[in-house]
């Protein structure tokens, strides 16, 4: 598959030629779809905690005796029948992630990717730099290229004015190529590559 490489600045600067086995693929919804539930469930913080009835500061001791009160048998004050009491199966800390096998996770980055660049939604660009962190100047270069909402994929490293400039746009997310994930790829319309992403990508997935 070839496209278009063109400059931040909306200009031509020849093209690249993109892996059918990365950006060609017929994308299947269901692999995608079990990634971002993986994703999602991952990042989950599980920190929601009740107290149980052990847990509670009062003390153990039978409320009154058993029989003759003429009321119900009540033993221990902790009980969750009582206020202050614990409570009963409440939430409690963990982990709410869920395994996904390691090829699994490639082919719906893979997916994902293929169905960017089938739907029209990815561009590659010469480069992301820029000389001095100006946003003014990255939202008009953005206007030019029609970006209101993407995902922008750099190299190993990113550059640091360009990083700097993009961080106060709406909508706009900038993430080194190890970052690169599948739900932040569909929550975003257009996906905007470098020409370093591209051959770290093609690289990762030879």
């Amino acid at each position: 598959m070839e496209l278009k490489v063109t400059t931040l600045e909306g200009k031509d600067a020849g093209s690249v030629q993109l892996s059918d086995e990365i950006f060609g693929l017929d994308p299947r919804a269901d692999i995608i779809q079990r990634c971002i539930i993986w994703q999602l469930a991952k990042r989950q913080a599980g920190t929601h905690k009740t107290k149980g009835r052990a847990e509670i500061a009062r003390t153990g001791k039978k409320m009154y005796k058993q029989k003759g009160t003429g009321g119900a048998r009540h033993g221990s004050k902790r009980v969750p029948q009582f206020r202050g009491g614990g409570r009963a199966f409440g939430p409690v800390v963990r982990s709410h992630a869920i395994d996904l096998p390691k090829k699994v996770r490639a082919l719906a980055l893979k997916h994902a990717l293929s169905a960017k660049a089938k739907d029209g939604g990815l561009i590659v660009i010469d480069q992301a730099t820029m000389e001095s962190a100006k946003t003014k100047a990255l939202i008009g270069n953005f206007a030019g290229l029609g970006l209101t909402s993407a995902l922008i994929i750099d190299g190993a490293e990113l550059n640091a004015g360009f990083a700097m400039a993009a961080r106060n746009i709406p909508n706009i997310d900038v993430l080194p190529i190890q970052g690169i994930n599948v739900y932040d790829i569909l929550r975003r319309q257009k996906l905007v590559l470098t020409k370093a992403a591209v051959d770290a990508l093609e690289a990762r997935f030879k």
